[in-house]
């Protein structure tokens, strides 16, 4: 069904996102959007998954997979993974724009230090391990709550490829970078100089991964021209892993801010994208969901109205078109 007015549509959502749109979209004084964030350890999704901490400061009982998962042979065959760990818990939390406090208070930082372990190799969970995306989140994260990440964010600088980007793939060898991969080791990187005002080797590296994307205009490859893949225009919330040009175009929005820069030019076909993807009532479709197990839903089912998609896009547009 179409959407009668998209702002009233976008207010009566969630106060992860509402505070959002009061702020970003809407002009809203500080005193209303602020007192609207307050309101997600209270209530609605933040306040659901607050609930469903462990004792041990877990998620499911586990880092980046429930607890046991790799122990039962039924979960081989499922499509996707779960969603449902500390990693990826921790991730929503942060990126719905909670204020950390619950979490500081109830000790997470220590608790998970004492025991949470990576699936790979049974390593310490803020020393980061192998996979340049969980790594980027574990910084992000750590960074949010307060815990000692430096180590994560110099391995982040160590595996920077030659070209520019990263490749999880890079301990099978690969010196390509991936669009995916990429996405999330600046998602990293960003969190740091925000959070820190990082450093010039921090910012260089950043800047290093930005001009990857930006000069494959954020979807083509360099050696043909060709898109890299459809996943490039299939918007879709939550973004988990995933690229598209949506995501890599948020990503550059902060990142301006941040430099006191204006858009690059070459961003300007994703944009065109972007664009493409509205729909006559002012709303983005939800595309194809990555499969896999969620403590609940925070968004709509494929082809209905997205509310979180249409405030990313129409905030991306708002800062390309200003």
């Amino acid at each position: 069904m179409p959407v009668d007015d998209a702002d009233a549509w976008l207010l009566a959502t969630d106060p992860a996102l509402r505070w959002q749109v009061e702020r970003d979209l809407l002009g809203a004084p500080p005193q209303q959007w602020q007192a609207t964030r307050r309101r997600i350890a209270q209530e609605g999704f933040g306040a659901r998954l607050l609930a469903l901490q462990g004792e041990d400061g877990m998620w499911a009982g586990g880092a980046y997979f429930p607890g046991g998962f790799f122990e039962d042979p039924a979960n081989q065959d499922l499509p996707g993974q779960p969603w449902t760990a500390t990693t990826w818990s921790l991730t929503a939390l942060r990126e719905w724009g909670m204020d950390p406090a619950p979490l500081r208070e109830n000790g997470t930082v220590e608790r998970l230090a004492r025991h949470a372990r990576w699936e790979y190799d049974d390593l310490p969970y803020w020393d980061g391990e192998v996979d340049c995306c969980i790594n980027a989140m574990t910084l992000a994260n750590g960074l949010w709550l307060g815990a000692e990440v430096g180590a994560i964010a110099d391995w982040l600088l160590a595996h920077q490829l030659e070209d520019g980007g990263w490749n999880c793939d890079w301990v099978e060898g690969s010196q390509r970078s991936s669009f995916h991969s990429t996405i999330n080791a600046l998602g990293g990187l960003l969190a740091l100089e925000e959070a820190t005002g990082g450093t010039q080797a921090v910012r260089t590296a950043r800047r290093r991964g930005e001009e990857y994307l930006l000069r494959r205009h954020l979807h083509r490859r360099l050696s043909t021209g060709e898109s890299v893949g459809p996943f490039v225009d299939r918007f879709r919330y939550p973004f988990r892993w995933a690229y598209s040009v949506l995501r890599a175009l948020d990503h550059l929005r902060r990142a301006s801010a941040l430099d006191g820069t204006a858009p690059d030019p070459r961003a300007g076909e994703a944009i065109g994208m972007v664009r493409a993807a509205r729909q006559e009532d002012g709303t983005w479709l939800q595309g194809p969901v990555l499969p896999g197990a969620v403590w609940f839903a925070v968004d709509v089912p494929e082809a209905e109205p997205s509310p979180w998609l249409t405030l990313h896009a129409r905030r991306v547009l708002d800062w390309w078109e200003a």
